[in-house]
């Protein structure tokens, strides 16, 4: 464990109960969220392959244009 994260757990130690379950479920949740994230991404790849290569394939033929940010 990281200094950092044993000091922020040092604080959250201080906490009333009811914050300390309110915050180590939020963090639960957050851990959670980034795992499925992950799973989704990993399994995204073949999509995400074919929707590059749909793009440049449209690109090469010049039905793409170009983006001007300032348009946005």
């Amino acid at each position: 464990m990281t200094k950092a994260l044993r000091k922020a757990f040092e604080a959250a130690s201080r906490l009333p109960d009811r914050e300390q379950e309110e915050l180590a479920a939020a963090i639960l949740e957050e851990l959670a969220a980034d795992e499925r994230w992950e799973a989704t991404f990993a399994e995204s790849q073949s999509t995400l392959k074919r929707l590059a290569d749909e793009a440049l394939k449209e690109h090469r033929a010049g039905r793409t244009e170009g983006l001007d940010p300032d348009a946005l």
